[in-house]
Formats: C-alpha cells, structure tokens, sequence
C-alpha cells in the first residue's frame, strides 16, 4: 500500500512540526513537504506530487481560503490525480465554513483534533470523500437542507432543482427505529459533543452512552459519529 503523500501549509512554527513529526511516526503517511505562508505553499503544491494539502485557514500573506480557491482553479480538470485539500483551523464560524468548502476544500477538520483523527481525516479525504470535523457539521448540513427546501419551493421559480432524499433515507424518516433516549444521545452527537459531555448532559454513565452510540450506528447503517450526524441531519432526525 502506497503511503499518502501529504503536504503541510501552517505559519506556527510548534504545530507544523508537530502535525509533521506526529505524520511522519506512521507508515501509512509520508510529508513531502511543508510551508508557512501561501506563496511558498502554492508553489509546493505545483512542484510535489501529493495526495493533501493541510491547509491553515490564517496564513500572513493571504488566507488558506484565497490559498485553496487559487490552488484549486490552476488544477487541470482531466487530471486524474487531484491533490485535495484539508482545511485545518481553530475557526468554526458559519461564515468560515462555508467560505472554505465553496473555495473548493474537501474536507474541514478542526486543529483541537486528536492525531486520530487527523490521520482518519487525511484518509478519507484522500479516497476522494469529504470529511466533515462533527463540531462543524451542524453548520455543513443545515446549509444543505435550506437548498433544499430552497429548490422545492414552487414559490421560487429560480432556483435549481437538486435531488431529494433517497428512497432509503425517505423510508428512515417514516420507520426510524431509535428511542426516545437514543434521539438525545443523536442530537448532542450531532452538536459535537463528546461521549463524556454526552454522559453529564444526560446523567447517564459514559458506558451507557458508548452503547447508545453504538445502536444509532447500527440502526443509521453510519461507520462513524460523522456520518451518524450527516444522515441525521439529511433525513430530518434531528433539525
């Protein structure tokens, strides 16, 4: 298995070292390269091959957003190797959010995340998938579903039509199996919280919450806590 070829763009000196040297401890990731400005950052991205760029959001010569919607607009479009884009900040305001993700960023993680994250962030996002940092993804969907209702509502003639739910996902909305107590469990997942927050919010054990989690996984068909928040929110569970 090839390693993922990764390229870091953040200005603090202490955390790209780190990220870099936290990187580099594992096999399936190699960093090709790293900078702490943009100008340098771009011309990184146009000489080394690499599957993600890590890019921070608060550069000093132009910001990780400007950074991704120039980077991403010089990309070939029949190239079949396209670098993707991690946006990795401590800012999670809408208007941050949704500024990166129509820049052309693939995925948005937050830079409070463990190293296991990072790492399954910079996985999925190199398979092609969006990965969605769960305290952001409130902001992601909610976007999502006014463009929805936006394109079907007949009273707008002028906005585009998109796709509706699934069949799958209009059958979960009518019969979704979850109990009461497993939609409060789903609603803070969907908030961000973490099993322990979930546990004092709710007065329950944080076994008992890894065990609620652990049916709402099983009952959205979702592999993770993100993919539980999407569905959810796609499918109207939680608003």
């Amino acid at each position: 298995m090839n390693a993922i070829r990764v390229v870091l763009i953040e200005d603090h000196d202490l955390t790209r070292v780190g990220i870099r040297a936290a990187l580099q401890q594992r096999e399936e990731f190699e960093v090709v390269g790293d900078a702490k400005d943009a100008k340098s950052g771009l011309k990184l991205l146009s000489s080394v091959p690499s599957d993600v760029a890590i890019v921070d959001v608060g550069l000093p010569d132009m910001t990780g957003i400007e950074l991704t919607q120039i980077f991403k607009n010089s990309q070939d479009a029949e190239q079949t190797s396209k670098t993707k884009v991690l946006i990795m900040t401590m800012n999670d305001s809408e208007e941050t959010v949704l500024a990166a993700f129509a820049a052309g960023a693939d995925s948005y993680c937050m830079k409070d995340a463990s190293i296991e994250q990072l790492a399954d962030a910079l996985r999925v996002t190199s398979e092609g998938n969006s990965w969605i940092d769960p305290a952001i993804a409130r902001i992601v969907l909610q976007q999502s579903q006014k463009a929805y209702v936006a394109a079907n509502d007949n009273t707008n003639p002028g906005t585009v039509t998109i796709n509706g739910l699934s069949a799958s996902d209009s059958q979960m909305v009518e019969n979704y199996p979850l109990t009461a107590r497993e939609l409060d469990v789903l609603r803070l997942i969907v908030d961000g919280c973490s099993n322990a927050e979930i546990a004092q919010k709710l007065y329950i054990t944080v076994g008992t919450v890894k065990t609620h989690v652990r049916n709402i996984l099983n009952k959205l068909s979702a592999d993770d806590r993100t993919q539980v928040a999407v569905r959810a929110l796609r499918t109207g569970l939680v608003s």
